[in-house]
């Protein structure tokens, strides 16, 4: 889908469920703070808006994006919430430094939501220039923090209603 005429961050609120017996991680890297912080605000609003208590959200932050895996294993077994939401963005340089640190990023974030059977978030932004950046962190693109926080109530929601051994259709609205 092409995001060139689109917020992306429009969703059905009443489509997510209540965040009020949910608790949640949120792992910030502070490379391109400017961007992440903005991430970070939507993200931390939307849980809140959506019945998160403050008190029940956990947020570290952490050097790079590189280290958005480690951090999120280590938020999971300290706190063990509902869902953890890696927030990072990764600026297309002049190498390919790139492509090697998100496709660690996005293997290890992948990895660890399968070892642990809680939802990892992958909130992390891989545009080409600081412009898209900004695009999609508040900007004409929406707030990928947003997503990612609607991501984890609608993850954290599905996990909850399958240890209630739901035999209903779940996720669809």
């Amino acid at each position: 889908m092409a995001s060139a005429s689109k917020n992306l961050s429009a969703y059905d609120e009443k489509s997510i469920p209540s965040a009020e017996e949910m608790s949640f991680g949120i792992i910030v890297s502070e490379w391109n703070a400017d961007i992440t912080h903005a991430l970070y605000d939507g993200c931390y609003d939307t849980l809140v808006k959506h019945g998160a208590k403050p008190d029940a959200i956990h947020t570290v932050q952490v050097p790079g994006a590189f280290e958005l895996p480690s951090a999120a294993k280590m938020v999971a077994a300290y706190h063990n919430p509902d869902a953890v939401i890696c927030i990072g963005c990764v600026i297309k340089g002049e190498t390919k430094h790139d492509e090697y640190i998100n496709n660690a990023v996005a293997t290890g974030l992948a990895n660890l939501g399968m070892a642990l059977g809680k939802p990892i978030i992958y909130g992390v932004l891989t545009p080409n220039d600081e412009e898209q950046a900004k695009d999609r962190a508040g900007g004409k693109h929406g707030n990928k923090g947003v997503e990612a926080a609607v991501t984890a109530l609608r993850m954290a929601g599905l996990r909850k209603e399958l240890s209630k051994g739901s035999k209903r259709p779940l996720g669809f609205n």
